[in-house]
């Protein structure tokens, strides 16, 4: 493979093309092991790619599992009426089980349903897996073995996050009463899911977690008493549109 061409046009390219966010490491494969480029020059032309971006449309970014080109926010009114579809809408109880799962893991469902104050639905966490926003990460030490949820790279790609450090602190949060019943997931969705953990109490710590080093496929089985409430919401809004 010939590398006349520069090396920020053949990762320019790379990035257009691929339908995921590419690493560091995953564009140097790209290249035969004899001309494949030091990271350090990779990072530099993705720098340069990135201030090439200023006065266009887009913008590249990096997220939790490479960087990705991406409509920049303050274009998206516009942009979103591509689409005729309905985005998916999230109940209350959808968006709150998330932010506790990004807030406060790894976390179990009867520690989600102890600050909840309501039995939690397997719906829910059935949707939130199979968006790929969860998974199990370990299994709490005491009887019962109970599963600990935990955030995916798919979660943090998906909000155009780095890393669970970039999420909104609980102080930056304004009063979730303001917020509808129902949301959809958008340029702002990020402080969306913050607001529903503003009234969290302090995590305790994990002493008692035994974290697996990767998450298993599936949750155990979960009893069926849901609450109505949680039932009702999630049939109403989750099975309304399918998942994108």
């Amino acid at each position: 493979m010939s590398t006349a061409l520069p090396l920020k046009q053949i990762i320019e390219a790379a990035l257009l093309a691929a339908e995921e966010p590419l690493s560091r490491d995953r564009l140097a494969g790209l290249f035969e092991e004899d001309e494949r480029p030091a990271l350090a020059e990779i990072g530099k032309a993705l720098e340069s790619i990135a201030e090439d971006c200023a006065e266009r449309g887009v913008e590249l970014r990096e997220v939790a599992s490479g960087w990705r080109f991406q409509v920049k926010e303050d274009l998206q009114d516009w942009i979103g009426r591509l689409w005729t579809e309905r985005p998916q809408k999230y109940t209350r109880a959808t968006l709150e089980t998330l932010a506790l799962i990004a807030y406060r893991q790894p976390i179990t469902r009867g520690e989600i349903e102890n600050v909840r104050g309501v039995s939690l639905s397997s719906t829910i966490i059935r949707t939130l897996q199979e968006r790929e926003w969860i998974r199990i990460v370990g299994h709490r030490d005491m009887p019962g073995k109970p599963a600990l949820f935990g955030t995916t790279k798919g979660f943090l790609d998906y909000f155009g996050l780095k890393s669970l450090d970039e999420l909104p602190t609980l102080a930056e949060i304004r009063d979730m009463d303001s917020l509808e019943p129902e949301f959809e997931f958008d340029e702002t969705a990020e402080a969306r899911v913050a607001a529903a953990a503003q009234a969290l109490p302090a995590g305790d710590d994990d002493e008692d977690a035994e974290v697996d080093d990767e998450a298993l496929d599936e949750v155990d089985d979960f009893d069926d008493a849901d609450s109505d409430e949680d039932e009702e919401e999630d049939e109403d809004a989750d099975e309304e549109a399918p998942n994108s």
